[in-house]
């Protein structure tokens, strides 16, 4: 049972569904069972930044079935705004419940994103970790726009139950947003750069800076080339305050 008390908050336009990983994976469940594709997306701090001169990525975020909130940012900003989140959340964490689930009810998975041979090898390290899981096919994200409707047509031949898209936001937002009518899966999920993880050619966080809120700290010690990257935070953080006191002509809630 989840202990959540579900419900929406706004920050800064970008609509949030306060889940906690159970109250997810319930509402992924449905899904599974629902008919047409239904799509997840984990917006961060910089994704919701990044969403407020970008009118695109926010109709593709807010229009997505299920927006879980991701990073430390996201859950001091509903902090600030009075509507705390259920404890902390990650969409990695939520992506490997998922592949747990698709292996304990034999459902079928497909790796699209990453550099050539990212996908292949996350897919022999995902049924290692998760026996008994299907692996419905692999494709790397190095594609244009030409090569889109051979994509989906590959994805739709492999009769996967789940898509996984890691190309990264907005390309992967806009991907599962453009490609929705023809994508034959029950659910995609947008799930950034795990596949370089699951593949083990990047380190998460030990587990005690993940639970102390410290992953972005790690990110920038172990990868520095994010710096730029992560100083959006503090700059979120401004502006959820400010937009708290309706200093934009509009409050967060």
């Amino acid at each position: 049972m989840s202990s959540c008390e579900e419900g929406k908050i706004n920050i800064m336009g970008i609509i949030l569904d306060r889940l906690d990983y159970d109250g997810a994976l319930k509402r992924i469940e449905d899904f599974l069972k629902s008919h047409g594709l239904k799509t997840i997306v984990t917006p961060n701090a910089e994704i919701i930044m990044a969403s407020r001169t970008d009118e695109e990525l926010r109709k593709a975020v807010n229009g997505a079935d299920m927006r879980f909130p991701d990073g430390i940012g996201v859950v001091l900003a509903s902090r600030i705004i009075g509507e705390p989140l259920c404890g902390r959340t990650a969409g990695y964490d939520l992506m490997e419940m998922i592949l747990d689930m698709a292996a304990r009810r034999n459902m079928s998975v497909f790796l699209l994103g990453g550099k050539p041979k990212v996908a292949d090898e996350a897919s022999t390290n995902i049924k290692s970790k998760f026996p008994g899981i299907k692996i419905a096919g692999t494709q790397h994200g190095y594609f244009d726009e030409s090569e889109e409707e051979w994509i989906v047509d590959k994805i739709n031949k492999s009769g996967t139950d789940i898509l996984l898209v890691a190309m990264g936001a907005p390309k992967q937002e806009f991907f599962m947003l453009k490609n929705r009518p023809r994508l034959q899966c029950s659910v995609a999920m947008g799930v950034g750069g795990s596949l370089d993880v699951l593949a083990g050619r990047v380190q998460r966080a030990p587990v005690f800076m993940q639970k102390a809120g410290l992953e972005w700290l790690y990110r920038l010690v172990t990868q520095p080339s994010r710096i730029k990257r992560m100083s959006v935070l503090p700059l979120f953080l401004a502006m959820v305050i400010l937009y708290k006191f309706g200093r934009f002509g509009e409050k967060a809630l």
